[in-house]
């Protein structure tokens, strides 16, 4: 719960700065430096990490202590609203998925806005999925992203699907964040359910995100993208009933139709990235969908 109030914390502090820029110029700019995931010393005793960099961004390498790794490889893209680095919740959460499937995690520190846009990411985590797909001898290639990584996921290969290019074997959403927009009439009968999220914050960092030309782009809105580049990935989508990204996730639902094989592993009353919540204080539910996603990542 602390790690979504820092979340929803530098939200706002980036909606201060945007007051600040179109007050005083791009000078307020010089005040936002480049942010790093930091994994916590504790995870660096469970599992192995190892840091690279690619496109002067650090990429994380997450594997068992032990060596002994399956074919399982995951590309996982964290969440925090475009505006915050993977949080101790998400570092806590890899780490038991390491340990529990064996698998191979890579996570890449995409850079954040403001500073950044979504051209920015996805000049870095493109490459870096082909570069990673043609080089790992794995039978199980899995794309997997919570919240606005959950997003960027399901962009990401959207695109490879556009431009023909080898997609992998599953991808795995939870929690998705669909549309930055966030204008879904059903939103309003469920954001007075959710505790968690801002909507206001939320469309204040999508506008960042998107820069001055992508609110029309599937990159940025995923829910606008074409199903059929989709085809041959089988999909699971993780959502909770009070959280305001579940209306756009039953629209995109809708848009596909029977286009697609979709899994979709809907909780009532559950809220944003409940499952990710691995502390001693995780509830029954989350701990019933922790495990759903094992088996959806083993199948």
């Amino acid at each position: 719960m602390k790690n979504k109030t820092k979340t929803i914390i530098k939200i706002i502090l980036f909606f201060l700065i945007l007051l600040l820029v179109v007050a005083g110029g791009v000078v307020a700019y010089l005040f936002i430096a480049d942010i790093e995931s930091v994994p916590p010393e504790e995870i660096k005793k469970r599992i192995e990490i190892t840091e690279e960099t690619y496109e002067g961004r650090k990429v994380f390498s997450l594997t068992p202590k032990e060596k002994e790794t399956e074919s399982t490889v995951i590309f996982y893209l964290h969440g925090g609203s475009y505006v915050a680095e993977a949080s101790r919740e998400h570092w806590y959460f890899l780490a038991d998925l390491v340990e529990d499937t064996k698998a191979t995690i890579i996570m890449p520190d995409y850079p954040l806005t403001p500073k950044y846009n979504y051209k920015d990411v996805f000049a870095m985590i493109e490459p870096l999925y082909e570069e990673i797909i043609a080089q790992e001898n794995t039978e199980n290639f899995i794309v997997m992203g919570d919240s606005a990584g959950g997003g960027m996921a399901l962009a990401l290969c959207e695109k490879l699907g556009e431009e023909g290019k080898q997609k992998p074997d599953k991808l795995i959403l939870i929690s998705p964040w669909l549309d930055v927009r966030l204008e879904n009439k059903a939103i309003d009968a469920v954001e007075e359910k959710d505790k968690q999220l801002n909507r206001e914050a939320l469309k204040v960092a999508g506008i960042s995100y998107a820069g001055k030309d992508g609110m029309e782009s599937f990159l940025v809105n995923p829910i606008l993208g074409n199903p059929e580049t989709l085809k041959d990935i089988s999909i699971t989508i993780f959502t909770g009933t009070y959280d305001i990204l579940n209306p756009d996730v039953h629209t995109w639902l809708e848009k596909v139709g029977n286009t697609l094989q979709i899994d979709l592993k809907e909780y009532e009353g559950a809220t944003h990235i409940w499952l990710l919540d691995r502390s001693e204080n995780k509830t029954e539910q989350a701990e019933e969908a922790y495990q759903a996603l094992l088996e959806s990542i083993g199948e």
